[in-house]
């Protein structure tokens, strides 16, 4: 039931990644990033649906902090989903999960103004700063999002941050959209985060 959890999720939701290897891991766990999401929003949404689950890794998912753990990875530090199948869980409720995730992910997406990705016009900006600054991950990638395909192929986007997850949500983003993670500049207040648009 976990590999077929493992499987189904990316295909019903998009810009999700399952992470952590997929043989070498406990059986019973899995977990999943959710762009664009808030963590403690989408368990919000899904304890309404009757599922207990939990976001972040198990070793800091009681404080606000990002997740070492995760951050070893290199996946998203925001938007995580941690499923435990403890033994004996019936196949009816993994299928009721899979049914209700996502609705749930897209409520959540929707509530923070998550891009819909649509035609837009030609870009027409080499470079392009987002203020970001004192608004909490997700809301920093979900503004870089937004944006990415107002910059031509090579121009780049700042991204202003004083969140520190943002330090580690936006090179994620980066890794799964194709998009380059140029690095971190020094800013008035917090930092900028750079991004080349590639792709």
């Amino acid at each position: 039931m976990t590999d077929r959890i493992r499987a189904r999720v990316p295909e019903l939701v998009p810009d999700v990644e399952v992470v952590g290897d997929p043989v070498h891991r406990l059986p019973h766990l899995l977990t999943f990033s959710c762009l664009y999401v808030d963590g403690e929003t989408l368990l919000h949404e899904l304890d309404r649906e009757g599922f207990s689950v939990s976001s972040g890794s198990s070793c800091t998912s009681s404080t606000l902090t990002p997740s070492h753990v995760l951050k070893a990875m290199e996946v998203l530090t925001e938007g995580n989903v941690r499923v435990s199948l403890p033994l004996g869980t019936p196949e009816e409720d993994v299928d009721r999960f899979l049914r209700v995730l996502p609705a749930a992910v897209s409520t959540v997406r929707q509530k923070l103004g998550a891009p819909v990705h649509t035609p837009k016009a030609p870009a027409v900006e080499d470079t392009l700063t987002v203020d970001a600054l004192g608004r909490r991950c997700p809301i920093p990638v979900i503004e870089l999002a937004k944006v990415i395909d107002d910059v031509p192929l090579g121009g780049t986007i700042r991204v202003l941050s004083d969140d520190e997850a943002a330090r580690l949500d936006i090179p994620a983003w980066c890794a799964m959209r194709g998009q380059e993670y140029v690095g971190e500049e020094p800013a008035d207040h917090g930092s900028a985060y750079v991004v080349r648009r590639t792709s």
